[in-house]
């Protein structure tokens, strides 16, 4: 057993070396007595911007554990903790044939840990290799010109590929630290094993996604690229195989879905072969873009050169509406991004390097939207975003440049330039114009009590650019207890694009959630 010692602190000029000291000192131990000492967690505590503090989150072994706790019996911040259990899978008992439909951070770890179980894993994604698709988006965001299959949303490595990287999640889950190994051995830096706000960034998360991709091969994984799922194939009332690019047959025993929440078609598809799906909330809203320098002076004070890049939670609860009005994906020293994948449509969303050293600080602004909202049909939420999609299209000009407003012009409350780092381009344009109603104003009556919460945030420097309407999925691929469809057994959905995950952590925990599930399955399948 480890024993682990909470908010530890020290300053900003304090080197971490103290800390061996300052735990044996509040333990009232000799430092020679604690073994294998090392931080487990970091974070910054910004609360009082004239002293900011780092706090830490130490492990270490004792030959008297008992004796120690019982000593520090006050101390609610010392406890014993379990070592990790071994995460590995049990392996199926014979070979079972497994496709597997997307390679974002779902598919990706569900491919891993059914192959490891001795699945033969066919892998897909309708996109490209990671190092094809950069070239695609650079040439996009440069020209204007895109690519419907290769894009920021549609590729391997998911959406996700091009964001900030953030692996944080609200989830206390017993494999999240196997996810940050897992990452860590194929590229990404080995601070996120300890940041309690851990980021990879887009260059270095590429590098991982190529990573993956080499160990998935050299467990015999098959990875097939510009491979769409178009229909799905069935035997005797349950799945037995997928249907690839309109024509050719894949088998299989399970068929894991993470098609990611751009999938529209995918959505159409299975609601024509009656897969069981239901409506789900999102929220829609717009990108707001601050100069960096700007962003950390507000949270840092004059620590704010010292530090990396800030990032800020902003929310407000709406008395008028009752709905939720909140920050979402913040990207410290990043900047916008053009992620439309329809041709017709236009959304933005956030993405910074590992470095966060763009000029432009940002973030989602985004209001909540319910089924009601739209009727409360299943692909109604789907039909709701393309709308506002659409009319952004429109407004940019029909060339994918983005519409944009400056903050204080949207608020009625001044004017101010039009700076954004959104390629190709921003159209100066009245947001309220590619927005409902009730989110225009929900935005402008939220943004007072932002100010309140970062005073400086509602300035002239900064700009909002539309439409932001992917947070999540629109709808849920309804599964049972046992991972499974409720209408179609060997059918598993998995990750944010059905609707059971939020963000690059949520939905890698998800899809190897969704693994033991199969196996579990298969197990049973193979012995009936």
């Amino acid at each position: 057993m480890a024993l682990w010692l909470r908010d530890l602190t020290l300053a900003l000029d304090d080197d971490e070396s103290r800390l061996l000291l300052e735990t044996a000192s509040r333990l009232g131990v000799n430092p020679a007595e604690l073994k294998d000492f090392r931080v487990v967690r970091r974070s910054l505590d910004a609360r009082k911007k004239a002293r900011i503090l780092r706090v830490y989150t130490v492990e270490f072994f004792v030959v008297d554990e008992v004796g120690l706790l019982r000593k520090n019996h006050a101390d609610k911040q010392l406890e014993l903790r379990p070592l990790p259990d071994d995460v590995s899978l049990p392996r199926l008992p014979k070979p079972a044939r497994v496709l597997v439909v997307g390679m974002g951070p779902a598919g990706l770890f569900a491919a891993k840990r059914l192959a490891e179980a001795g699945a033969q894993v066919t892998l897909i994604d309708r996109g490209r290799p990671v190092e094809q698709r950069v070239r695609d988006v650079e040439s996009f965001w440069s020209t204007g010109q895109l690519n419907l299959t290769s894009n920021v949303q549609f590729g391997e490595g998911g959406a996700g590929t091009f964001s900030d990287g953030k692996l944080t999640t609200r989830l206390n889950h017993p494999l999240r630290q196997s996810v940050l190994d897992t990452l860590v051995a194929f590229g990404a830096p080995e601070s996120i094993l300890i940041e309690a706000r851990p980021h990879v960034g887009t260059d270095r998360l590429r590098k991982v996604v190529i990573g993956f991709r080499e160990y998935l091969s050299s467990l015999g994984v098959e990875l097939r690229f510009e491979s769409c799922l178009t229909d799905i194939d069935l035997h005797d009332e349950r799945i037995s195989g997928g249907i690839c690019n309109d024509s050719e047959h894949l088998p299989a025993d399970a068929l894991v879905l993470a098609p990611g929440h751009s999938a529209r078609d995918t959505y159409l598809m299975l609601e024509r072969r009656g897969v069981r799906l239901d409506a789900k909330g999102f929220a829609i809203g717009v990108r707001v873009e601050h100069p960096s320098e700007l962003i950390n002076r507000i949270q840092f004070g004059r620590f704010a050169n010292e530090l990396p890049a800030a990032d800020y939670a902003l929310r407000y609860n709406d008395p008028e509406t009752g709905r939720g009005v909140y920050s979402f994906c913040m990207c410290p020293g990043g900047e916008v991004i053009n992620a439309a994948s329809e041709p017709d449509g236009l959304v933005v969303n956030g993405m910074s390097r590992s470095a966060r050293r763009s000029a432009f600080s940002n973030s989602a602004l985004v209001v909540s939207v319910n089924p009601q909202d739209w009727g409360g049909t299943t692909l109604g939420g789907m039909a709701f975003q393309q709308k506002w999609e659409r009319l952004a299209f429109q407004a940019g000009g029909g060339g994918f440049a983005a519409p944009a407003q400056n903050l204080l012009a949207f608020a009625g409350r001044g004017h101010g330039p039009l700076l954004s780092s959104c390629r190709p381009a921003v159209v100066e344009t009245d947001l309220s114009q590619v927005l409902p109603e009730f989110v225009s104003e929900g935005l402008r009556r939220a943004l007072p009590h932002f100010e309140r919460q970062m005073r400086g945030f509602m300035t002239a420097e900064a700009v909002l650019i539309g439409v932001e309407t992917r947070t999540s999925a629109p709808l849920r691929i309804t599964r049972g207890d046992d991972g499974a469809s409720l209408s179609h057994p060997g059918l598993f959905p998995a990750g944010e694009g059905a609707g059971y995950a939020g963000g690059i952590m949520s939905a890698a925990l998800d899809g190897l959630r969704t693994a033991e599930q199969v196996v579990k399955s298969l197990q049973n399948w193979s012995v009936a």
